[in-house]
């Protein structure tokens, strides 16, 4: 994993809530290249904690229990600490459906309890992750996401110590919960892959791309900032198949069948609106979207507003570079996962 080109993380302390997942394991996996004072994770899975602990993956690590609902316990996490990756989250869109209520308490007040206690403790910065599902929600969790956003947005126009900003990612590729592993298990047992629409697109980002999107947010973020990654993308079709051909190393077309889109599922992922987009500043592989600075007094715009170049489109994985299967397969061989199926 490519190394930062700052030394910020040096002799400093730093919060990963949420640490025990996805991202947390492999953030904390890059932190160990640096000569940090401490590392805390903090999340409410005992299990998990031990599981990491075990991997023994880099010194100075120490676990607090606890959930960012209590915002008491989060203040005294949040203590003498330099620099915060807020990644804890209700991330499942089944589960927020029909829990909504949960959702919202640990993905935006969860969040705004973090966001007051950095305030609070005079944390030097806040990266907080968010999802495409936040551009345009239409189900629980990106609306509780997007909601987030908007928390962290608001602390940001508020003159404090800390600096705010939001990662915005896409389909994080073989992280829990996702359809890589999924789709692996049907084909090594044999059963036809599941796909809901063929044609539908998703972003295809590793969690190596997820933690360098973090530090470069980190590096070059203001207050307000939001970051996305430029990344390809491909077909469920095209994924599915790449991924038979890896494993069953054959040329045959994968055996599938059409389930239908699930509920609460969009065909294509969007990282930025077509309304971000009129102030996105490319920055070669990432786009940045400064905060919009402007007086929420609307009788100020009585007589001048915005003008807005209307023939902008979002930036979706309809719209992004597309995979074909052979790009997919170059992609998918590179995660640590598929090891078992290239290397026999």
């Amino acid at each position: 994993m490519l190394l930062s080109k700052n030394k910020l993380f040096d002799g400093k302390k730093l919060l990963i809530t949420g640490g025990t997942g996805s991202f947390g394991k492999n953030f904390l996996k890059y932190l160990s290249n640096f000569d940090l004072d401490e590392i805390r994770i903090f999340s409410r899975d005992e299990k998990k904690q031990e599981d990491l602990r075990r991997l023994n993956i880099a010194a100075n690590v120490t676990f607090y229990i606890g959930d960012v609902r209590d915002y008491e316990k989060v203040k005294r996490v949040t203590k003498s600490v330099d620099y915060v990756f807020h990644a804890a989250a209700l991330k499942q869109v089944p589960s927020c459906e029909f829990f909504p209520e949960e959702a919202l308490k640990t993905n935006a007040i969860g969040s705004n309890n973090v966001a007051e206690a950095c305030i609070e403790n005079s944390v030097k910065k806040l990266i907080c992750l968010s999802t495409d599902k936040a551009v345009y929600p239409i189900n629980a969790m990106g609306i509780t996401k997007a909601l987030m956003e908007k928390i962290i947005l608001s602390k940001a126009r508020i003159k404090s110590d800390t600096t705010f900003c939001v990662t915005r990612y896409g389909n994080v590729m073989a992280s829990r919960g996702s359809v890589i592993p999924l789709f692996l298990e049907q084909l090594e047992n044999k059963v036809p892959v599941s796909i809901t629409n063929p044609n539908m697109t998703r972003f295809l980002m590793s969690l190596t791309d997820a933690v360098h999107l973090v530090d470069f947010a980190f590096e070059h973020g203001e207050s307000g900032d939001i970051f996305v990654q430029k990344s390809p993308a491909s077909t469920i079709s095209t994924l599915a198949e790449a991924l038979h051909q890896i494993v069953n190393k054959s040329d045959s077309r994968a055996i599938s069948k059409i389930i239908g889109t699930r509920h609460a599922e969009k065909l294509y992922e969007v990282l930025l609106s077509s309304e971000e987009m009129q102030s996105a500043i490319d920055l070669g592989n990432y786009y940045k979207v400064p905060i919009d600075t402007r007086s929420l007094e609307y009788q100020k715009y009585t007589d001048k507003g915005l003008v807005v170049d209307e023939n902008l489109d979002e930036y979706t994985s309809h719209n992004t570079d597309r995979l074909n299967i052979e790009q997919t397969k170059a992609l998918l061989t590179k995660l640590p996962m598929m090891r078992k199926y290239t290397n026999s």
